[in-house]
């Protein structure tokens, strides 16, 4: 198996390492390509045998799934530069919410999926969402989520949940640093606790409380319960939470969904220009 990466960027270098470190893939079956050629030459460095590309077309080239890492609005420049190198048995799959299956199916000849990664992929956890085309079949899919499954979880979703379902396993472990933020920040304030222990037993608690949740056979209800006795300290501080968090996490969910439809009409005239263009000429 040949794997490529076009865009080596925060979460394209991410996926690089995991799936190096894991062992799911050797430096030598990578192909690499960035529009800074400096990112890839410290990638090739890092990982002797990783091929430097000189071009997003030599990746492809190079490679039998392709994985599109760039932002939104690069997606069909991009998609246009490798166009004339693509055959109908490329996977090109693309880690970007806003992108849609039908952009990808209509612009190239090939296989597609959609694929939304997680920060926790570097420790060899968390989920990645996968969405898959029409053209990829029981096989392909086998293939993407077995390479896919030793870094995290391979999770089938629907395209119309990409959004939701990115707030918890891509964006979550930003959210959920920022609440254990505050939290040890006014530890450290109020009782003096050292800020290396605080985050330390918060890290701990965190991994722990995981752990229930997805081996322990608890909800997080069912956990809040078996924490919190009655009229305890516990059980009065969640109440605290339940009133000071009112309508926090319904403005939350409105404002990720709203910044996708933003994204995700910018695509829509992207490529719907990019049609008209194919058509006139």
């Amino acid at each position: 198996m040949k794997v490529g990466f076009i865009g080596t960027g925060s979460m394209g270098s991410l996926l690089i390492y995991a799936l190096i470190q894991s062992g799911a893939l050797e430096p030598r079956q990578i192909a690499a390509s960035n529009r800074t050629p400096s990112k890839v030459r410290q990638l090739s460095l890092r990982y002797p045998g990783l091929h430097e590309s000189q071009s997003n077309r030599e990746t492809v080239i190079r490679s039998n799934i392709i994985f599109l890492c760039v932002k939104p609005l690069e997606f069909k420049h991009v998609i246009d530069d490798i166009l004339p190198v693509v055959n109908p048995n490329h996977i090109i799959v693309s880690i970007t919410s806003p992108v849609q299956l039908r952009h990808l199916e209509s612009s190239l000849p090939c296989k597609v999926s959609k694929v939304i990664p997680s920060v926790t992929h570097q420790v060899g956890s968390g989920a990645s969402l996968c969405i898959h085309g029409e053209r990829m079949t029981s096989e392909d899919r086998a293939v993407l989520e077995s390479l896919l499954s030793h870094i995290g979880r391979p999770y089938q979703v629907d395209e119309a949940c990409t959004r939701i379902t990115s707030d918890f396993s891509s964006c979550g472990p930003a959210f959920i640093s920022f609440f254990l933020e505050q939290w040890i920040e006014s530890a450290v304030k109020l009782t003096g606790i050292k800020r290396a222990d605080a985050c330390a037993l918060a890290g701990e608690m965190l991994l722990g409380t995981g752990k229930l949740l997805t081996e322990g056979g608890y909800t997080p209800q069912e956990l809040q319960a078996r924490v919190a006795v009655p009229g305890g300290i516990t059980a009065q501080a969640l109440a605290l939470l339940k009133v000071s968090l009112d309508g926090v996490f319904d403005n939350l969910i409105h404002t990720t969904h709203d910044k996708y439809d933003e994204d995700l009409l910018k695509l829509d005239e992207l490529f719907r220009a990019g049609e008209i263009n194919r058509q006139q000429y």
